[in-house]
C-alpha cells in the first residue's frame, strides 16, 4: 500500500499466504487505528495529516470556513460572554463579529484578540504564557489555568478531526487541553468544522460528539454522522 495505492484483499492474502478472512480481520484493526482507509475489496494507506502554521492553515478550505463563520456569527448577540479558541475556523468566526457590541471575549489567540479587542466597548481577556509561534496562541499550563477560571455563555471551538468511534480530536497537546477546558466550563459549545474534518483521526481525544450543542458545517452530514449528532442543533452553512 505504498504511496496510497490500494491493494486488494485477495492480492494481500496470496502474497502473505493467509486466508482472505485473516486479511479482512487485520485490515479492520488497522482501520480502527487510523492507519488505513478501507475500500471495496481492499484498502490503502491513510494520508498523513499535519497542521502547519496559522497563516498556511487559514488558507486551507477558506471558502468553507467563511461560510461556517457567517452562519456561526448569527448565534452571537451583543453582550455575549464568549470563549473563542485559536483554531482557524474560530478565527474566521471572530472576524464576523467585528460589528457586535459589548462582547466579553476570552481567548488564547492573538489573532482573535487583535480582531475583537479594543472595539465596540468589548472586554477582552487574553490568556498568556509561552506563545506558540505556529498557532500565534498561548496554550501552556499558565494559559490553561487562566482560561479555566471563566464560565462563558458560549464557547466557539474548532477541531482537528472528528471520528465516529473516537469523538473529537486535535493534533496539539495544549490546544486539545484548551478544548477540554472549554467543554467543561462553557454553558453551550458551538463547534465549527468543515467537511474535511469528518472521518479523520487526530493525535489526542478532546471531547465526545455528544458534548457538542451546536454544530456548524458547510456540507450535509452523511447518514452515520447525522445520527451521531442527532442530539445537537446542526446548521449547514
Amino acid at each position: 500500500m505504498r504511496g496510497g495505492v490500494a491493494l486488494s484483499v485477495n492480492g494481500l492474502a496470496a502474497d502473505l499466504n493467509v486466508s482472505d478472512e485473516t486479511i479482512r480481520r487485520e485490515l479492520r484493526i488497522l482501520e480502527e487505528q487510523g492507519a488505513i482507509i478501507r475500500e471495496h475489496g481492499g484498502a490503502r494507506l491513510a494520508a498523513p495529516v499535519y497542521e502547519g502554521p496559522l497563516v498556511q492553515r487559514m488558507e486551507e478550505h477558506a471558502d468553507a470556513k467563511l461560510r461556517i463563520a457567517r452562519a456561526a456569527a448569527e448565534f452571537v448577540p451583543d453582550g455575549a460572554i464568549l470563549f473563542i479558541d485559536s483554531g482557524t475556523t474560530s478565527c474566521y468566526v471572530a472576524r464576523q463579529l467585528v460589528d457586535r457590541r459589548s462582547l466579553t471575549v476570552i481567548t488564547n489567540s492573538l489573532q482573535v484578540a487583535n480582531d475583537l479587542g479594543s472595539i465596540n466597548n468589548n472586554r477582552l481577556f487574553l490568556a498568556a504564557g509561552q506563545m506558540d509561534p505556529d498557532y500565534r496562541a498561548f496554550s501552556d499550563h499558565t494559559a490553561q489555568a487562566y482560561v479555566a477560571g471563566f464560565t462563558p455563555h458560549l464557547a466557539i471551538l474548532s477541531v482537528g478531526a472528528i471520528s465516529l468511534d473516537r469523538g473529537l480530536m486535535d493534533y496539539h497537546p495544549g490546544e486539545a487541553a484548551m478544548s477540554r477546558i472549554a467543554y467543561a466550563t462553557s454553558e453551550k459549545v458551538l463547534l465549527g468544522a468543515d467537511s474535511s474534518k469528518f472521518g479523520r483521526y487526530g493525535l489526542m481525544h478532546t471531547a465526545a460528539l455528544t458534548d457538542v450543542d451546536l454544530l456548524v458545517t458547510e456540507a450535509p452530514l452523511d447518514e452515520e454522522f447525522a445520527r451521531a449528532f442527532d442530539h445537537a442543533e446542526v446548521v449547514i452553512a
